[in-house]
């Protein structure tokens, strides 16, 4: 069954175009690939897909040799001798029959030497390989394709040359020299470097003009269903799946043709059936085994819209305006929203019972930047792989304000390139509808600008403000229905009516109330005085004008009239809270 890779299409014309002639291959290059009969390693499928008569491939493999099938070490073992010598291999051997010694074995056995000596050892192995080519250049009628594999192991990326151990900076030296080499450039010998990320080969190759890269994608939905349909064709005893292979194709977004594998070869083993739930477990475990328990998390919310107490206009405009557009697809989908609110107003609760409704995976960003050296661009490329594959999923970042950095002259050079990369993402119409940001925090006018803009999240910023009115009301009588009082001398509506009155400060937020619910919960008083007392003893934290500056800025912040406390809401109403935040910026408070 005839089935094409885009990424083999975009190598095959960068190497037949002369368009490069040193190509990264990044990305999923430890999977499988199907080569025409089977699935197999992507070295096996390259060799495969470019075997034709005039090239010759060669292979060299970390701590191993420099491979090639028995052909093309015997031409080139000729034309290193015609190189060495000025006169091809026959003509030599002729000339030394009337001679005494023999530069032919001469030639031949350093050529042999080289190629034993490169076994084990990268440095002589590099050296070889440039060698060879210019070689190929003089003396062979047939061209090189050379696949080095590990190449971010043999030229690692260290943030500067004094970094690097000498055999590594040997090793940089030799591929700097080759590829830049204008002959090498103008010939038709190519070379793929096989690397995880081009940013972890050391960027004196990596950012060389002369370099350009192919990404290798996850599978796509057509991918994954064709690897079902052989491994269901073709294993005894079958898989046992609960739906079509369409069905579980589909399930299985984000993962790859090995761990998909894994997955059916187990059931076929055990005879133990596939279920929905237990494909979507591997999805999140193989995910979160690719980018690092401490990067994400899988969120699977308990509650929903109906657990939250209070906020019925927010609650109006989550289920009438956001939900459906975060279901929409193409341009009537959101590509995201910001949360703002006071520390405690609420946030998290209200969107985790948001992204459960939504009934969609829901990945936690946990922390995306790495203490090593490169590599949290590794991890967003990784990210950025899993977000490609998956059909739809909900990023899920609270305290947004210190995931995403600066962008500015004095953010460090990893946080503006990570940031760009966020916000590039956010924006990308490959991805709208497809990937839905949920950001939460406290600190609104800290999240970069170019993040808040339209077309990334500023297209619906969403205030979550303290409770007012019938709202307010509603959390108290929750607070009292953990009392379980039965106290016939006070009405129930008269002990809300007291406490939210007279014994509650005002600007209560909802983890207050829910503080105060888990006490009364914990005291079991069994009268109204007991209540009153226990609420009394409660002093607020003196958080108090932190509060009201972050309730202000998600206020300037907001997107939507309707949201704010008076719909009818002027510019002067602006001007009034921003002369506010500049008071208490005063003060001291930020």
């Amino acid at each position: 069954m005839a089935y094409s890779y885009n990424f083999f299409t975009d190598l095959a014309r960068l190497l037949n175009s002369g368009q490069a002639r040193s190509v990264v291959l990044s990305g999923n290059i430890y999977d499988l690939f199907w080569e025409g009969n089977d699935f197999v390693p992507l070295n096996s499928f390259l060799l495969e897909k470019t075997h034709t008569n005039g090239l010759f491939q060669l292979t060299y493999e970390l701590n191993g040799p420099v491979r090639m099938d028995d052909t093309a070490c015997d031409r080139l073992r000729g034309a290193w001798v015609e190189w060495k010598t000025g006169v091809d291999a026959n003509t030599l051997a002729i000339r030394e029959l009337q001679q005494s010694g023999s530069q032919l074995e001469q030639y031949q056995d350093e050529f042999d030497r080289n190629l034993r000596l490169a076994t084990g050892n990268p440095t002589m192995a590099l050296e070889f390989l440039r060698q060879l080519t210019i070689c190929s250049r003089s003396a062979l009628r047939e061209n090189l394709l050379v696949i080095v594999e590990a190449a971010d192991m043999l030229l690692p990326e260290a943030g500067s040359l004094a970094s690097l151990n000498d055999r590594q900076l040997h090793r940089v030296s030799i591929v700097h020299d080759w590829f830049s080499d204008p002959e090498f450039a103008a010939g038709a010998d190519s070379v793929c470097l096989l690397a995880e990320s081009r940013s972890l080969v050391h960027s004196r190759i990596s950012r060389m003009p002369q370099v350009l890269s192919v990404e290798v994608p996850a599978p796509s939905l057509d991918g994954r269903k064709h690897f079902i349909d052989q491994f269901v064709e073709n294993t005894s005893p079958k898989p046992k799946l609960w739906s079509s292979t369409q069905a579980v194709a589909e399930c299985t977004a984000g993962l790859s043709i090995q761990a998909l594998r894994q997955l059916l070869a187990g059931s076929a083993y055990t005879g133990d059936p596939l279920t929905a739930d237990g494909v979507f477990d591997k999805v999140e475990d193989f995910i979160q085994t690719q980018l690092g328990d401490d990067v994400v998390d899988f969120k699977k919310p308990g509650h929903t819209l109906e657990d939250v107490v209070g906020f019925s206009r927010l609650k109006g405009f989550l289920r009438d305006e956001l939900i459906p557009r975060f279901k929409a697809k193409g341009h009537k989908a959101l590509p995201g929203a910001a949360v703002a609110g006071a520390i405690g107003s609420g946030k998290t609760f209200i969107f985790e019972a948001v992204a459960a409704e939504l009934d969609l995976p829901v990945l936690v960003l946990k922390n995306i930047r790495s203490q090593w050296f490169g590599q949290t661009d590794v991890i967003f490329e990784r990210l950025r792989r899993v977000l490609d594959a998956l059909d739809k999923v909900v990023i899920f970042v609270d305290e947004a304000d210190t995931q995403f950095g600066r962008v500015d002259a004095t953010a460090h050079a990893t946080e503006r390139r990570l940031t760009g990369k966020i916000q590039a993402m956010m924006s990308d119409p490959l991805l709208r509808g497809r990937v839905l940001w949920l950001l939460m925090t406290a600190r609104i006018h800290l999240l970069s600008p170019d993040i808040r803009r339209p077309g990334r999240v500023g297209d619906l910023i969403i205030p979550v403000l303290d409770p007012t009115g019938d709202d307010r009301l509603a959390f108290v009588r929750w607070v009292l229905e953990a009392a379980s009082l039965d106290d016939p001398q006070v009405p129930n509506e008269e002990m809300t009516r007291e406490l939210n009155e007279e014994v509650l400060p005002q600007n209560y937020s909802a983890a207050g109330f829910a503080s105060l619910r888990s006490l009364l919960l914990a005291l079991e008083p069994k009268t109204w005085d007991e209540v009153r007392a226990a609420v009394h003893d409660q002093i607020p934290p003196a958080i108090g004008a932190t509060r009201e500056y972050q309730t202000l800025q998600a206020l300037l912040n907001c997107t939507r009239r309707s949201l704010l406390p008076n719909p009818e809401f002027t510019l002067e109403d602006r001007k009034v809270w921003e002369r506010r935040v500049r008071e208490l910026e005063v003060e001291g408070v930020h």
